[in-house]
């Protein structure tokens, strides 16, 4: 069984979606980034990073239990283990690891910072919000060529294209216009036909929806002094 710990976020769908495909077994533990629950001394324990998702596979590769944050390595790590979603041919095993690092170091972190200083931040910066969301626009220049060459950002439907899928749920707010990128389009047209994708956007919305933190709350905690307290 994996106990997984996580928000309805695009690092967290990535593991959501991902334990869907695989169809394995897995017990949710909804951590509110908004209400601070990332800070608890029982998620640290598993999380050092304060960041979400992160598991805890009861069943690890030497039988014992294996503690995992950060998504990307959570990915590789169940895509092994499983075989599935990562070849094991090296030549394509390279080619999707490539695009799973584009995500992890260039979709995620720009995609991200175009999002936060469009909608977040308490002041409007220009020179961020122009920096941000041309870089965006040309991640999506640069994800839609590829998809131009092939059906995956790999090749073949991987965990490449889970990582990547949700960080461009939200182009609207990356000032990102989706029509200019037709083949992103429709990668992601096929991702949201799939029926694991679907389950896997479902998983803690329910709780995200009924949560109930004000907005000054949610802000301080996901963005305030206590990301940078020492612990």
């Amino acid at each position: 069984m994996i106990q997984l710990y996580s928000w309805p976020t695009p690092n967290g769908h990535k593991v959501h979606i991902l334990l869907e495909e695989l169809g394995l077994p897995y017990q949710v533990h909804g951590i509110d980034i908004r209400a601070g629950d990332q800070f608890s001394e029982e998620f640290l324990r598993i999380s050092p990073n304060n960041k979400i998702p992160a598991i805890v596979d009861e069943e690890g590769p030497d039988g014992q239990p294996l503690t995992l944050f950060e998504s990307g390595a959570i990915l590789i790590y169940l895509a092994e283990k499983h075989r599935q979603l990562l070849p094991e041919d090296p030549r394509r095993r390279a080619q999707t690891l490539q695009w799973l690092m584009f995500q992890m170091g260039g979709v995620g972190p720009f995609l991200g910072q175009a999002h936060h200083f469009i909608k977040y931040a308490p002041e409007t910066i220009e020179y961020a919000v122009r920096r941000y969301t041309n870089e965006a626009n040309r991640l999506y220049a640069v994800m839609d060529k590829r998809l131009g060459e092939a059906e995956y950002l790999a090749g073949d439907y991987s965990i490449a294209d889970i990582a990547t899928y949700p960080w461009t749920r939200s182009y609207d707010q990356q000032n990102v216009d989706i029509a200019e990128y037709p083949n992103v389009r429709r990668w992601q047209q096929a991702l949201e036909a799939r029926s694991a994708v679907q389950r896997g956007l479902e998983v803690l919305k329910d709780a995200a929806d009924k949560a109930k933190t004000d907005d000054n709350t949610a802000w301080e905690a996901m963005f305030g002094s206590k990301q940078y307290q020492r612990r």
